[in-house]
């Protein structure tokens, strides 16, 4: 039982396990949201164009009647038994079709605004390459504009390239002593190898 416990809190406290509880969460409560913006703003106005457009029917009372039932109204009017009817219901089709793409539309810009800032804090990051961020603050406390610090950026990229370049020339220079040298260590060992067997 014990072991059991130990494996379900393993579980429950696993980061991905949490991500996706927190990410139902909201999706339940965006979906609540979107079905509200749908349900109380934007069917009402469809409604209003399909009534001046049909002069009368709305979304919510576009039915195919499969059974009519009619019953007594009580001033002694027929009315139709929806209760009792067999019908499809388009303007409930309509309308989860709407959800559906309201939240298709706004999980799309908000994925669009999040890779955007993304992608700007990216550009951000590698804008004033070589410097540091505390190099960087210390020049804005200089009061430096930002086409300055770009320059000054530059000029040590500038600098630590033509320092590359010298230990790459330095390293080619003198890679053929080091070389002859590592050979004559090996002669060496080996003489003292053979003079120990001798």
């Amino acid at each position: 039982m014990k072991k059991f416990f130990s494996e379900f809190k393993k579980f429950i406290t696993r980061g991905n396990v949490i991500d996706m509880a927190v990410g139902v969460i909201i999706g339940g409560a965006f979906s609540a949201i979107v079905t509200a913006l749908t349900n109380n703003i934007l069917m009402p106005i469809i409604n209003w164009i399909l009534l001046a457009i049909t002069h009368g029917e709305g979304l919510d009372q576009i039915y195919t009647y499969l059974k009519k039932v009619t019953m007594l109204a009580e001033d002694g009017s027929t009315v139709i038994d929806t209760a009792n009817s067999i019908f499809i219901d388009w303007g409930a089709f309509i309308t989860a079709i709407i959800n559906f793409l309201l939240i298709a539309l706004v999980l799309f810009l908000i994925i669009k605004l999040i890779n955007g800032l993304h992608e700007g804090a990216a550009k951000q990051k590698g804008k004033y390459a070589p410097l540091t961020k505390e190099e960087v603050k210390a020049l804005r406390k200089q009061g430096k504009s930002s086409e300055e610090i770009l320059a000054v950026a530059a000029a040590r990229k500038a600098e630590n390239e033509e320092a590359a370049k010298k230990a790459a020339e330095e390293a080619a220079a003198n890679a053929p002593e080091s070389e002859q040298k590592l050979l004559a260590d090996i002669r060496d060992l080996l003489k003292a190898q053979q003079n120990k067997a001798e």
